[in-house]
């Protein structure tokens, strides 16, 4: 006869049932994925999760509604570029005691967690609060060519044609430009040709306004603030940044930048790149030529465009734009609504995303289908690694699988991560893109003046000030980028002193002293 205690093997633990809150695309299902059974089975949880959609908006309030109704699930699981909680909210959220700290179970359940800070340091200052506690994680995305997304791309097909050399100072650009407009360089006969475009993501003047002062922006990154030693100052103001703007105001005047530069949006970008009657963008400032010209065309146009590296001024700057690019705040954070038991499963799930197989099966999906460990031959994107995964892209002409977590599952990685991806050493191919922009990037690493970066991802402001910073900056930098536009096409005088001083007088109005006093009190005490 057996006893209970002889049948207790048999049995299978309960599963812990742990809610989470998260983004999924239209042809996803978090619930039924691939990779939710194979946490499911790995870590005995049955995951209900709760879904938003990709829209940044749409997310970010769903979840501070869901917040505030008091009826939120055990887990947040985010995707920092759709939507996280910033810095300012985990400091509110864990004095409230919505959400928890999460050292110790860190220290005592994750040992990858742990590995991943000890080989990464910034990870953990980027993840921990001014009271030492780590109250989420963020997603350490070591992205190389996204840290200096401010990057311009060049016709290298024209520039042959006409017998141009790249350029390499702001006067040389200004005569390529003029060839581009006035010699027919896409051979039709009319003169369509837009020597220089933009849109109002990736736009015009960072990587123009380097070569007379230092402007930190860069798409996705609108931080206007620099150091000048130790004082936190605001690079709109400064004279430099009149320089810059009168150079862009001569080049709009000559009818060398698209008149459309600064209200496109990235869909009519990138329908001027692929015009079908004929190649008419002469050159674009993007972070990837991808934004304005569908990679992979018939026609080949889209391997005729290369990067310009940064370009010197008149007087001898040569600066380029950089930002750390994982985002300040978190990803994933465990709310007072977890017994200790869903702590440990939840901690324990996201510890097994910073393996490699784990990260790989939760960007990807499945070993075999969706990604490859290396095999003789295979080259790492970057020299200094070797290879670690192949990512096999889905086939456009079969309907997606529900496999992975996608972004979701991107926790860490770091440079050995994404520089040791296989690609292949054709650039041009749409199949070595990732390795064209790795190269191009090389053009502008390091070039950004290191004792001029603020670091504000480190700069963790008192919470209290949040509502009132975000309308600051709001305010602010909504000005400067009307009024910067304005001062380009000619709408307001650039070498007018009485324009310039009404420029300068309204952003004070717009309560400059004050943002300045916040960030200059953060970093004070936080970066500094």
């Amino acid at each position: 006869m057996l006893t209970a205690t002889a049948l207790a093997p048999t049995l299978a633990a309960a599963q812990t049932p742990l809610g989470v809150f998260a983004p999924q695309t239209a042809t996803m299902d978090l619930n039924t994925a691939w990779f939710t059974t194979v946490v499911e089975e790995k870590f005995n949880v049955d995951l209900n999760f709760e879904t938003t959609g990709y829209d940044s908006s749409a997310a970010a309030e769903k979840r501070q509604i869901l917040l505030a109704s008091g009826d939120y699930p055990e887990v947040f699981m985010l995707i920092n570029w759709v939507d996280q909680f910033s810095q300012a909210e985990l400091i509110r959220y864990s004095q409230q005691g919505l959400i928890i700290p999460l050292n110790d179970l860190i220290d005592q359940h994750a040992p990858n967690i742990k590995a991943a800070f000890e080989k990464e340091p910034a990870l953990l200052k980027l993840a921990t609060a001014p009271d030492g506690n780590i109250y989420g994680l963020p997603q350490w995305n070591d992205c190389f060519h996204c840290s200096y997304s401010a990057k311009y791309w060049i016709n290298t097909e024209w520039l042959e044609k006409l017998g141009l050399k790249m350029p390499t100072t702001t006067a040389e650009l200004k005569e390529v430009l003029l060839a581009f407009k006035n010699n027919d360089p896409n051979g039709n006969g009319r003169a369509d040709e837009i020597p220089l475009s933009a849109n109002t993501v990736d736009t015009l003047i960072p990587y123009l306004m380097n070569s007379f002062v230092y402007d930190p922006r860069a798409n996705s990154y609108p931080m206007m603030l620099a150091l000048n030693g130790s004082t936190v100052q605001f690079q709109a103001v400064q004279d430099g940044w009149r320089d810059g703007l009168a150079y862009l105001a001569d080049l709009y005047k000559e009818g060398l930048i698209d008149p459309g530069a600064f209200t496109q949006n990235r869909e009519a970008f990138q329908a001027l790149g692929n015009n079908a009657e004929a190649v008419i963008i002469g050159s674009a400032t993007a972070q990837h030529p991808g934004l304005f010209v569908t990679i992979g065309q018939d026609d080949g146009r889209d391997r005729d465009y290369d990067p310009v590296p940064p370009l010197t001024g008149p007087e001898g700057i040569s600066y380029t734009s950089f930002n750390l690019a994982s985002m300040p705040g978190a990803a994933f954070v465990i709310t007072n609504k977890a017994n200790e038991e869903q702590q440990i499963a939840a901690i324990k799930i996201v510890d097994y995303m910073f393996t490699m197989e784990g990260h790989a099966s939760a960007e990807y999906g499945k070993e075999g289908e969706q990604w490859l460990r290396p095999v003789e031959g295979d080259i790492a994107l970057d020299p200094n690694y070797p290879p670690l995964y192949n990512h096999l892209p889905p086939d456009p002409n079969a309907p997606p699988k529900n496999m992975a977590w996608n972004a979701m599952g991107q926790y860490f990685s770091d440079k050995e991560w994404r520089g040791g991806q296989v690609q292949p050493t054709e650039i041009y191919e749409p199949s070595g893109y990732e390795r064209r922009l790795f190269e191009a990037t090389l053009l502008y690493e390091g070039k950004y003046p290191e004792d001029q970066l603020f670091p504000y991802w480190n700069t963790w402001t008192d919470p209290t000030t949040a509502d009132e910073l975000a309308q600051l900056q709001t305010n602010l930098h909504n000005y400067v980028t009307q009024s910067n536009a304005e001062f380009v096409t000619g709408q307001r005088d650039i070498n007018d002193d009485a324009a310039w001083a009404a420029y300068l007088a309204d952003i004070e109005s717009l309560g400059l002293a004050r943002y300045l006093e916040i960030y200059q009190a953060a970093y004070d005490a936080t970066a500094n």
